[in-house]
C-alpha cells in the first residue's frame, strides 16, 4: 500500500476561544499495509460532533486529547479495501473512528470504539446519523436519564442538530408532548413538520424563557440539553415538580475560552423536587444492541425521521466541521469527501 499517498487533516493548535481553519494543516503521509487483525478502509464520509472540540483541548476528559501533528479524531464510514481480520473481506461497508483522513489503517476489533459493518439497506449516512453514536445517545439519554412518560411535557435544547432532532422523537414515540429549541424559523418548522414535535421555539426571534412558560403552564417533566448557558436556565425556572434533566452537552461554552459557569438558578432543582444528570455513551456499551434494534425499527415503521446535512470535499473538512459552531447544520454534519 505505500504506493497510496493519504492525505489527512491534521491538528494544528489547541484553540484558545472560537475554532477556526488554521487550527488544522493539511498533511500526506503513505498508506502502510493492515497487519494481523487489522483492516484497510478507504473513507468515503466523515462525521461532525461539537464533542470533537473538547478533543482539541489539552484538558483531562473521558477521551485523551488529540496530539498536535495528530489526524482529527471523528467517526467515518468507508468500504474496506485490505483485510486481514477474519470477519471483514474487501469490498464491506464499515463505519469506526477513522478520523480527518482519506485511508485508515485499523484493528478491527478495537477496544474504544469497533469497526462496525453496515448491515444491508444501511447507508454510511444513516450509520452515521440515526443508526450511530448521534441516535445511541439520544435513546440512552432520553430513556435511561431523561425517562419519559406517557403525558410528560418535553422540552429539548439543539433540537434541529442530530442528536436533539432524535431524543424529541423517542420522547413523542413514548407518548410525551414535546417542545423544540431551535435557531431560525426554517428549523423551527422542520421539527413540527416533519420531526412531529409539538412546538418549536426559535430562540434567535423569542424569548424562550416566556414561551417555555406558555407551552408548558404546568412545567416541563424532561429537559433534555444539549446548549448549556441562558438556555438551560430559562428551563429551570419552567419545571415541573420531579422534573428530570438530562445533560447531554454544552455547546454555548465550547468556544467561549472560559470555564462554563454553573447555572445561576440551580436552586430550582431543590424548589422543584428536581434532577440533573449527565452521562456517556460507553457506560451502555453492553445495550448498544437493544438500542440499534429499537432505533433501527422506528425507521423502518417511520416512526422516526431523520435529517443529514452533506457537505463535499475532502478540502472542505475543516470549514464542515465550523458549521456545527455557527448553527448552520440542520440534523447531522457530514462530509462526503469518496
Amino acid at each position: 500500500m505505500s504506493n497510496l499517498v493519504n492525505r489527512q487533516w491534521t491538528l494544528a493548535n489547541r484553540p484558545a476561544a472560537m475554532v477556526s481553519t488554521d487550527d488544522f494543516k493539511l498533511a500526506e503521509a503513505p498508506v502502510p499495509d493492515p497487519a494481523d487483525g487489522q483492516i484497510l478502509v478507504k473513507i468515503t464520509y466523515v462525521a461532525f460532533e461539537p464533542a470533537m472540540r473538547g478533543w482539541m483541548a489539552d484538558n483531562p476528559g473521558y477521551m485523551a486529547a488529540i496530539p498536535i501533528g495528530g489526524v482529527m479524531r471523528s467517526m467515518a464510514a468507508g468500504e474496506v479495501v485490505v483485510s486481514r481480520h477474519p470477519d471483514f473481506k474487501p469490498g464491506d461497508k464499515v463505519s469506526g473512528m477513522f478520523g480527518w483522513q482519506e485511508y485508515a489503517v485499523v484493528d478491527a476489533k478495537g477496544a474504544l470504539l469497533p469497526v462496525q459493518k453496515l448491515a444491508p439497506g444501511v447507508t454510511e449516512e444513516m450509520a452515521l446519523s440515526v443508526l450511530g453514536i448521534t441516535g445511541l445517545t439520544a435513546y440512552f439519554g432520553m430513556l435511561d436519564v431523561g425517562k419519559p412518560q406517557p403525558g410528560d411535557t418535553v422540552a429539548v435544547s439543539g433540537a434541529a442538530g442530530a442528536t436533539g432532532s432524535i431524543a424529541g422523537q423517542i420522547a413523542k414515540i413514548k407518548g410525551c408532548r414535546v417542545i423544540g429549541i431551535a435557531g431560525g424559523a426554517d428549523k423551527c418548522r422542520w421539527l413540527t413538520e416533519t420531526a412531529g414535535f409539538d412546538a418549536a421555539i426559535d430562540y434567535k426571534s423569542e424569548n424562550v424563557r416566556k414561551r417555555l412558560r406558555e407551552l408548558a403552564p404546568d412545567g416541563i417533566n424532561v429537559f433534555y440539553d444539549n446548549v448549556g448557558g441562558e438556555i438551560l436556565e430559562a428551563a429551570l425556572d419552567n419545571l415541573a415538580i420531579g422534573a428530570r434533566i438530562t445533560l447531554c452537552g454544552a455547546i454555548s461554552g465550547y468556544n467561549t475560552g472560559s470555564v462554563p459557569q454553573p447555572p445561576k438558578n440551580y436552586m430550582a432543582l431543590i424548589l422543584k423536587s428536581s434532577s440533573m444528570a449527565g452521562f456517556l455513551l460507553g457506560q451502555y456499551a453492553k445495550r448498544f444492541g437493544e438500542a440499534s434494534a429499537d432505533l433501527g425499527a422506528w425507521v423502518r415503521d417511520g416512526k422516526l425521521k431523520f435529517a443529514v446535512d452533506v457537505q463535499d470535499g475532502f478540502e472542505n473538512v475543516p470549514s464542515t466541521f465550523l458549521r456545527l459552531f455557527h448553527g448552520q447544520n440542520l440534523g447531522k454534519q457530514l462530509n462526503r469527501i469518496g
